[in-house]
């Protein structure tokens, strides 16, 4: 027992009875992403590419000190239509649950609650990452941390290009964090297909994705990266991207935005900068990426299934 309880929905309790795949997926991007109602518009297409990809869905939030496990759309309606929802991290999860109101989990509380329910696979549109001038804020994502805590394999677009994306792969080489890029050479960057970074692992066939995990785990390890960048058609040139955050920066800096608040003031500010593109290219991204994930823990499933 786990001492949290756990609410599990009926489809992916069942489906993990029976060795089918489910990908968990955050709340935070309902509560803290966009307006209702595309918040909730936009969080069950999301749930539908993940179906689509050959998966059961399961997006995760905190609900009267249980951890909800799958939510249907009534939930999803309430938690997109309710304002103040605090965003429950790995750090806050506990006082959040303690306290028994609505809490959304991030990439981080999601990974926690995810291998709790035994679910091995989660996808989000772009993880954290270690922040630009880290060396003298010492920001880092708790995202990086929780990698190496849970036995989860995370599907993403890379991490956001408001980050030192740079050293943020070094971080991920430096913890035993697999990273491979799925029919891609390149580490991409949230919206932008290419961060100009090679990626140490391009890996075209699911299955071989399948037991890349299965082997990490077997030999003791926790989390493994799985990078997919965003359809050509949805991506933002980089230039054009990295220009809007130089921009966002250095009005943070006038502004004396700092800590837990820079992450979604830089966004913010790169999206009017690029007259709504990076929004927009954000949605797209979420669901293209919860389809991939969708077709990753299928493959998965099914090379546990031949284990059998």
């Amino acid at each position: 027992m786990s001492g949290i309880p756990l609410v599990v929905a009926e489809e992916v309790a069942q489906a993990l009875a029976e060795g089918r795949a489910v990908v968990a997926l955050e709340s935070n991007v309902i509560t803290h992403g966009l307006p209702y109602p595309d918040n909730a518009a936009t969080a069950v297409e999301v749930e539908s590419a993940v179906r689509k990809g050959g998966a059961v869905p399961a997006t995760i939030g905190v609900d009267g000190g249980r951890l909800l496990i799958g939510m249907g759309e009534a939930d999803i309606e309430r938690f997109a239509a309710t304002p103040g929802i605090p965003k429950a991290g790995n750090r806050d999860l506990p006082v959040v649950l303690a306290r028994g109101g609505l809490g959304a989990t991030t990439v981080a509380s999601s990974l926690v609650a995810a291998e709790l329910a035994g679910i091995p696979f989660f996808a989000s549109a772009g993880i954290g990452g270690v922040h630009r001038g880290a060396q003298a804020t010492m920001d880092v994502s708790a995202d990086l941390i929780q990698f190496t805590r849970s036995r989860v394999a995370v599907v993403c677009a890379g991490a956001k290009n408001i980050l030192d994306l740079g050293l943020t792969l070094e971080y991920l080489e430096t913890q035993g964090v697999p990273l491979v890029s799925y029919r891609s050479d390149d580490f991409p960057a949230f919206y932008c297909a290419s961060s100009g970074l090679r990626s140490p692992h391009r890996i075209d066939d699911p299955d071989v994705v399948a037991r890349v995990v299965e082997h990490h785990w077997a030999a003791g390890g926790r989390g493994v990266v799985v990078t997919s960048p965003p359809r050509p058609e949805d991506a933002v040139d980089p230039e054009v991207a990295e220009s809007a955050v130089r921009a966002a920066l250095a009005a943070a800096e006038r502004d004396g935005v700092t800590g837990n608040a820079i992450t979604k003031y830089l966004m913010r500010a790169v999206d009017e900068a690029t007259g709504g593109r990076t929004s927009r290219a954000n949605m797209a991204v979420l669901v293209s990426t919860a389809e991939t994930g969708g077709v990753l823990a299928a493959a998965h499933a099914r090379h546990r299934s031949a284990l059998r």
